[in-house]
């Protein structure tokens, strides 16, 4: 089963991450988005859930600018497979429309938080390799070096056609786009880590190619002395991939 992802019809577009603890900076953000078309989403994590509440902090966005809000746990997917029907249900009553799983926990889990989100009528899109350094084994890191790709291969048998890879690591999200997420009809590529994390918007679009690509941008615009002024930096460098 699959359903349409929130930018359904977007081949290119910024994603806002909202990582804000301030309900007054989550208003602005909201408001900001307004002004410009690219911005195709609005990314919300645990810091505002947890403070404000889900329903509360979708409702904002949606009032004033009426972007999607995509809910990302940070990590979803890491619990027992059993959790992802009352995790799901609880996204969509609150009115979230796409969810971000990392699904570290195994398949079990991946197909239990997958098949849950579908069921909810909520788009659920799965990260497979973070930002940051020692993540991977060969990095230093916990996660086996094969595992993203089994990650991916077993979220593409259940449907799934977004995926977030990391920014940051333009050499890991193209081997993903040529390699098992060719074989997905219009996939979409989410790409955090853009901006204050060091990733590049330009390397990390052309490493997407050819699926729709998306830059998940937060502190680098709005930490910025003018937040308008970063985000179309970030548009114009996206216009002319």
């Amino acid at each position: 089963m699959s359903v349409n992802p929130p930018f359904f019809g977007q081949q290119t577009g910024i994603i806002i991450a909202a990582d804000v603890q301030d309900f007054e900076q989550l208003r602005g953000l909201a408001l900001m988005s307004c002004e410009f078309a690219k911005v195709v989403a609005i990314k919300i994590g645990f810091m505002l859930g947890l403070r404000f509440g889900l329903p509360t902090i979708v409702k904002c966005i949606r009032d004033i600018c009426g972007l999607e809000v995509i809910y990302d746990h940070q990590k979803a997917g890491t619990d027992i497979p059993e959790m992802g029907q009352p995790f799901a249900k609880a996204c969509r009553d609150a009115g979230v429309k796409g969810v971000i799983f990392f699904p570290q926990a195994g398949p079990k889990t991946l197909e239990g938080f997958v098949k849950a989100a579908f069921d909810a009528e909520l788009t659920p899109s799965v990260g497979l390799v973070m930002t940051h350094g020692a993540y991977l084994e060969s990095e230093g890191g916990y996660i086996v070096d094969d595992g993203p790709e089994r990650m991916a291969e077993t979220a593409i048998t259940l449907g799934v056609t977004n995926f977030v890879l990391p920014g940051t690591k333009p050499e890991v999200v193209k081997r993903f786009a040529s390699g098992c997420l060719a074989k997905v009809k219009s996939a979409f590529i989410m790409m955090p880590g853009i901006g204050s994390q060091g990733g590049s918007l330009a390397s990390a679009f052309r490493a997407a190619e050819p699926h729709s690509r998306f830059a998940i941008v937060g502190s680098a615009i709005y930490r910025a002395k003018d937040p308008r002024a970063a985000l179309q930096t970030f548009i114009e460098e996206m216009n002319n991939e």
